[in-house]
């Protein structure tokens, strides 16, 4: 990693892998691109990301998660083999649609994202977020691709391309922006099992610092799919989320 702090003109940040370069996907990182990033995926955008869990509370009520390392298992399924891994070629794709001036792949990229939900809540989940940031972003941090999504696209936004269009927008790098977001996926899911289990916010952080492998190595396999690649085998988790819409006592949305 080389590290160039000076401010404007252009400084940069330049994170590079042997894999991220041969993808063409090793971009410098400016201190501006990382701002966005840091800004867009808090737990302070207001997309309300804290209310959903994902199916997460039914697994917890079925006994199917019970602590920390439970837990982890479920979300590094979640990650690697379900919706984690879908979302992050979603953004890879939509951010390229958005590069290469493609509005017949973007179309086709949003309408894949929200199709791709297993159950009503997902739906939900992907697309009430997707749209607060959509907004959130096109009143704060507003930019011709945004106005350009909305233009060819009028259906329910999925929050991965609405952050794959605005990272393209912004010239955020989508390597950065995909393994961004799959980190705060993750830590967003942690923050959900924390509560309802309960753990220790100390696990929490284990978990986090755990699974930065799992985190890195889905991105980079996400950056290189095609749409032909995506799919899931989670079958836990879909079921999770649709029993989730009749459990009698819930905090989350999802």
């Amino acid at each position: 990693m080389i590290l160039n702090l000076a401010f404007p003109p252009k400084p940069k940040i330049t994170i590079m892998t042997r894999k991220t370069v041969a993808a063409g996907s090793g971009q410098a990182l400016s201190m501006f691109a990382l701002y966005r990033l840091m800004a867009w995926l808090s737990p302070a955008y207001p997309i309300g990301a804290f209310s959903y869990s994902s199916g997460i509370e039914w697994a917890i009520e079925a006994g199917d998660i019970s602590n920390a390392e439970t837990l982890k298992r479920w979300l590094t399924v979640m990650l690697t083999m379900s919706s984690g891994f879908c979302d992050a070629v979603f953004l890879t794709h939509s951010y390229r649609a958005i590069v290469e001036n493609n509005n017949s792949l973007l179309g086709e990229v949003a309408n894949l994202a929200v199709a791709f939900a297993s159950s009503k809540e997902r739906f939900i989940e992907t697309s009430a977020q997707g749209q607060a940031f959509l907004s959130t972003t096109r009143a704060a941090w507003p930019c011709p691709a945004l106005d350009r999504l909305s233009a060819i696209w009028d259906g329910p936004v999925a929050l991965p391309i609405a952050v794959g269009v605005a990272s393209a927008g912004h010239d955020v790098p989508v390597a950065p922006a995909v393994h961004a977001y799959l980190q705060s996926l993750i830590a967003n899911l942690i923050s959900a099992g924390v509560r309802l289990v309960p753990l220790g916010q100390t696990d929490g952080q284990h978990m986090i610092a755990a699974m930065g492998r799992d985190i890195f190595t889905t991105a980079e396999r996400a950056l290189n799919a095609t749409l032909d690649e995506i799919g899931t085998s989670a079958f836990r988790a879909d079921l999770a989320s649709m029993h989730h819409e009749t459990q009698y006592t819930r905090l989350f949305r999802s």
